[in-house]
């Protein structure tokens, strides 16, 4: 029997068993999905408060932002997952990715948030207060929609990173496609081979199409800006 790692009957192998990569597939979804709600709400709440005159509110602002883009999404997953029962917090390994990585996004998230609404000309903020709106209601209605367009490419990003650095959830068996395929090849026939490379191929049919598309949104933001 040929054993190389390519071999045609570790793909058999892993044809009959391909629902186990489905339902890998399946969770990453569920908590991507769940994961970036919950990145664009925290970025959008905090992206519009580090924009505020509050130096109390900034401050709290911006060190959420330097603690989550400043330790390594792992340690927040663990502390989630081996601190926090210690202390009678308990979460299901679901709700750990879900909070893990949504948390770290938002910081990020948030980035971009402020760097949209920064991107506006102050005289269209000043224009809606003398509208009478007030700051929080001129954000939301004036300049915000005119930032999306900005703020778009960056974080259909995020969303790509958001999907990858679901796979760091397979250090505590998050159940995602990255652990269903590491237990996978690692049950008896040790199929690393076909089991990572298709684990690769999902990874990359979920996030080219969104990389791509960003990509091209921004260059035809681009183009449109220099006509």
């Amino acid at each position: 029997m040929d054993m190389g790692p390519f071999a045609a009957w570790r793909w058999q192998r892993l044809f009959n068993d391909s629902n186990i990569f489905i339902l890998g597939l399946k969770n990453t979804l569920l908590i991507s999905f769940l994961a970036l709600l919950l990145a664009l709400v925290i970025g959008f709440i905090l992206g519009l408060a580090s924009t505020s005159s509050n130096k109390a509110l900034k401050g709290v602002t911006r060190a959420y932002v330097e603690f989550f883009q400043n330790t390594p999404l792992a340690v927040q997953v663990f502390f989630f997952y081996n601190a926090l029962p210690a202390l009678g917090i308990k979460f299901s390994v679901r709700a750990i990715g879900v909070l893990g990585v949504g948390l770290y996004h938002g910081a990020y998230v948030s980035e971009v948030v402020r760097a949209g609404i920064n991107s506006i000309p102050v005289g269209q903020l000043e224009a809606a207060k003398s509208q009478g709106f007030q700051t929080l209601q001129a954000l939301v209605v004036v300049i915000i929609p005119q930032a999306i367009k900005i703020m778009l490419p960056p974080l259909t990003n995020q969303a790509v990173n958001l999907i990858k650095n679901t796979s760091v959830l397979s250090t505590i068996a998050g159940g995602e496609l990255m652990y269903l395929t590491n237990k996978w090849v690692s049950s008896g026939t040790l199929n690393y081979g076909p089991g990572f490379v298709v684990a690769g191929v999902i990874y990359f049919l979920l996030c080219f199409p969104l990389a791509y598309l960003a990509r091209k949104y921004e260059e035809n933001l681009k183009a449109k800006t220099t006509r």
